[in-house]
């Protein structure tokens, strides 16, 4: 009876958050089970959670980089390193979605910010509108699987599994993704005779190489110096981050400060400096100084607006999870995970065919619910089928994010498909034919994670 109150309830327009909580709070009225308050109890129980004030936090600092002028410096950088190769911006196109997803966490922030400059670019360069759309469309969705990631903390926080695992596991299918994504573009570029979009010239793609390399190189210097010569870390980081800026200023260099959000992020949890939510502080503070002290491309009034849009997008996201947490216990008391979780078994003991089940149902619910909802509700479904069947959480993690992502590009509701109708101005039916050639890389990803658990897992076990 609770699955056919939120059905119905969902059916007549109602937001999932809302369905969810009032299909619960109808059904114990109607079954009298339990006193209704319990809805109240469970709701705030559900949001008093320590990692999920991270939350927040990775919201906020998303946005201070969004609207600090980050944008188009990641974009020019990108264009200085591959917009040379032939179909020279879609290759910019994905490269800056991979820099891009370090400091946004959201497929939709990376749409519309990147989105907006990268379509207008291809357009005048002569690129038809529906490939840029579909590019584009397809590199979003490296925003939540390239860390930080607002899906993996919801999950991790839901399947109780360790953020900073699920952080470093998106490295690895980021790049592969990432790497898919190009070769689809070399292919285009290739059948449709496309050739470099700026002129190949040995000092700016040294120069861009030279960002590559102090980004990857900074965290192993640290970590020399960490080791060899015993420093303390917190002095190191300081004194190398000096450095930095210094080199910043002397070789006017584009993107390195902005990269390193996530260089910053990832090695401050791995080395435990700071938990997750102490890193997404670290993140926003990060964000201030460029912003404010460093580019001076914000001010007071820009940062209460963004002050103001985080609470909007925290509440939102907030109180999803709080529904979900009445509606996911009360499935739970009501049997209802019990009942599939036997069904399914009685039905496969195969990890290989319940993953194959799993994803048809996750691009199924991908594509009507958006990934927070989906999440919060089919965690406590799938969850406990994983764990009796030996399925690492961790790579499932990667598994359900990613299939999400790809429901965010089809409709009926697919928030990054209506964003890139909206930008590029098309019809929602040429937008969708613009992206279905872009699911090729997007599913082939998808297979390559879900059945080689070792390219999700490896960097994860290698520091935890």
């Amino acid at each position: 009876m609770l699955k056919i109150l939120f059905l119905l309830l969902m059916s007549g327009g109602i937001p999932v958050a809302i369905a969810m909580a009032g299909a619960s709070l109808i059904y114990l009225f109607w079954t009298q089970s339990s006193p209704p308050f319990v809805v109240i109890h469970r709701m705030v129980s559900g949001i008093d959670s320590f990692p999920l004030l991270a939350v927040p936090f990775f919201i906020l600092a998303g946005n201070l980089m969004n609207n600090a002028g980050i944008t188009n410096r990641i974009y020019n950088y990108a264009l200085a390193l591959v917009g040379w190769m032939k179909g020279g911006l879609g290759h910019v196109n994905v490269v800056g979605s991979v820099v891009f997803a370090g400091m946004s966490g959201t497929a939709i922030a990376d749409a519309a910010g990147l989105g907006t400059i990268e379509i207008k670019a291809m357009k005048d360069h002569g690129y038809s509108t529906e490939f840029a759309v579909g590019v584009t469309a397809a590199s979003a969705t490296l925003g939540p699987i390239i860390p930080p990631s607002l899906p993996f903390v919801i999950y991790g926080m839901m399947a109780n599994v360790s953020v900073g695992s699920l952080f470093l596991a998106g490295i690895l299918p980021g790049v592969l993704m990432a790497l898919l994504m190009m070769v689809t573009v070399a292919y285009f570029a290739h059948k449709n005779n496309w050739g470099a979009d700026v002129k190949f010239e040995w000092p700016r793609v040294l120069k861009s190489l030279a960002e590559t390399g102090v980004v990857i190189g900074w965290p192993i210097g640290v970590w020399g110096l960490v080791t060899w010569l015993e420093t303390p870390p917190q002095l190191t980081v300081f004194i190398a981050l000096g450095f930095l800026f210094v080199a910043d200023k002397v070789f006017k260099f584009q993107a390195v400060l902005p990269i390193m959000t996530p260089v910053l992020l990832i090695g401050g949890m791995t080395t435990g400096v700071f938990t997750p939510t102490e890193g997404a502080i670290a993140a926003c503070v990060w964000a201030i100084i460029l912003g404010f002290f460093w580019y001076r491309t914000l001010h007071f009034k820009m940062f209460v607006k963004i002050c103001l849009d985080t609470v909007e997008t925290t509440a939102t996201v907030m109180f999803i999870v709080a529904a979900a947490s009445i509606f996911g216990w009360m499935l739970t008391s009501t049997g209802v995970t019990a009942a599939i979780s036997d069904w399914v078994l009685g039905f496969t003991q195969e990890p290989w065919k319940f993953l194959l089940l799993a994803n048809l149902l996750m691009l199924f619910v991908g594509c009507f619910l958006e990934p927070t909802a989906a999440i919060t509700i089919l965690v406590p479904i799938l969850v406990p089928i994983c764990q009796k069947l030996g399925i690492d959480l961790v790579h499932f993690g990667l598994v359900m994010v990613l299939n999400l992502m790809i429901g965010l590009l089809h409709p009926p509701m697919g928030m990054v498909l209506f964003v890139l109708a909206r930008v590029a101005k098309l019809s929602v039916e040429r937008t969708t034919a613009a992206i279905l050639p872009w699911l090729f890389p997007l599913l082939g990803s998808l297979v390559v994670i879900t059945y080689a658990p070792g390219l999700v897992l490896w960097l994860p076990k290698q520091f935890y």
